[in-house]
């Protein structure tokens, strides 16, 4: 039945298509604003969500330019494709949210849809190459304040970000060390931010995110370019109109030089389940896994961070005698740690605030948008393609998926 239906729309289709034509007259203009002259008709097949369709177009010519225009293709957004804007669109869907094979199975048994695996690869890298494009264009343009979502104020404004790594191809590791046993690397670090908003609090005080209101962007990059990247999302998402910024981050020096350059002023947050991690690492390291005095230890250090009594937790921490050097080591990095990041650990204070002191957004962000997508047993990627599927994906997860084929459209 679906392959009946499918049938008459291609007759139907075609018989638009070839009605249209494209032709505007013996001449048009050419990109130079030289006159191009008419030729003849060119036909062309392409695939269709109703299947394949070939039609005719009005094929002109540039003398000066010496080069062939084609105002239909232009028209329909067919130029230098044979798939559809439709077509494509499914192919971006697909493509984002799983294997390029996968995507290619699901077109075919879904919508009828008969594509190669690297015809979806090359679109929906394509795609999210349009959307990085993009992405920076409403950075510069919110940057300057010439474009927010909205004039209404925002009570809280959350910042966060995070590093996870992703398997290249062995071009994309020249030169880099890597933590594996031959000290090659294998991986290249995607920086990753969130912005979202909180609005309420729940029955018991609890923060709760608003609705739909968490966008994501990310890049295989530079600290100081992404630090650029999530300061433009802000601004797009309305930081100078934000009663409160809150930037969670997990204590990485690289996450607080970007807070510190592009979010002055802002309340700073380690995340507290990092935080957490590190005392109960440190208690097992000193005292043994599984062992009563590390649990004791353990128990008692927690309650400490958790009421942000930082202080006291170093006098505790240097209390700590380590008879290996190994335990020495981490004794010492644990007191750089929670001494350098006291006042982003004020944790008490931040629940009076009802402030999140959780990076959960971004941490599930980093599974959803790049682990499930890019970490997949066997890939390796290339930055221009890992990027344009994190492009794409942060699309699709932020909710801004239908809204760039609109903008699309509308050109």
């Amino acid at each position: 039945m679906r392959a009946g239906v499918h049938g008459i729309g291609a007759v139907l289709l075609t018989k638009l298509l070839q009605n249209e034509g494209g032709r505007n007259g013996v001449s048009v203009k050419c990109a130079a604003g030289h006159t191009a002259t008419f030729v003849d008709y060119r036909s062309k097949e392409i695939i269709t969500v109703v299947g394949a369709v070939e039609f005719r177009r009005a094929y002109y010519y540039c003398e000066q330019c010496g080069q062939g225009i084609l105002p239909q293709d232009a028209a329909l957004d067919l130029a230098g494709t044979s798939f559809s804007p439709g077509v494509r669109r499914l192919m971006g869907r697909v493509g984002g949210k799983e294997s390029f094979n996968e995507g290619r199975r699901d077109l075919e048994e879904l919508a009828g849809i008969k594509v190669q695996t690297k015809a979806v690869e090359r679109v929906a890298e394509g795609i999210g190459t349009e959307l990085e494009i993009l992405g920076g264009r409403e950075r510069q343009q919110a940057i300057a304040a010439q474009n927010v979502i909205s004039l209404k104020s925002i009570a809280k404004l959350y910042v966060s970000f995070d590093g996870t790594g992703v398997p290249v191809i062995k071009r994309e590791t020249a030169g880099r060390r890597g933590k594996s046993a031959t000290g090659e690397a294998h991986t290249r670090e995607v920086k990753l931010g969130c912005v979202f908003t909180q609005t309420e609090v729940d029955k018991e005080g609890h923060p709760v995110r608003d609705e739909a209101s968490t966008s994501y962007v990310g890049a295989i990059e530079t600290a100081p370019a992404f630090g650029w990247r999530i300061y433009g999302e802000a601004e797009r998402r309305g930081l100078r109109r934000a009663a409160q910024v809150i930037i969670i981050g997990d204590g990485a020096p690289w996450v607080w030089g970007l807070a510190a350059e592009h979010f002055p002023g802002a309340i700073e947050i380690v995340d507290l389940y990092h935080a957490r991690e590190h005392l109960t690492h440190l208690g097992h390291l000193v005292y043994g896994v599984g062992s009563a005095r590390a649990r004791q230890w353990t128990t008692a250090r927690l309650a400490q961070l958790d009421e942000g009594e930082v202080e006291s937790l170093l006098v505790s921490l240097r209390r700590l005698r380590p008879t290996t050097a190994q335990t020495q080591e981490a004794v010492r990095q644990a007191i750089g740690y929670f001494d350098g990041n006291r006042e982003r650990m004020r944790y008490a204070k931040f629940r009076s605030q009802q402030l999140f002191a959780g990076s959960g957004v971004i941490e599930a962000g980093c599974k959803t948008i790049v682990g499930y997508r890019l970490k997949q047993s066997g890939m390796r990627w290339s930055l221009r393609g890992a990027n344009a599927i994190i492009a794409l994906r942060c699309a699709q997860l932020s909710g801004r998926w239908e809204e760039f084929w609109e903008m699309r459209a509308a050109g």
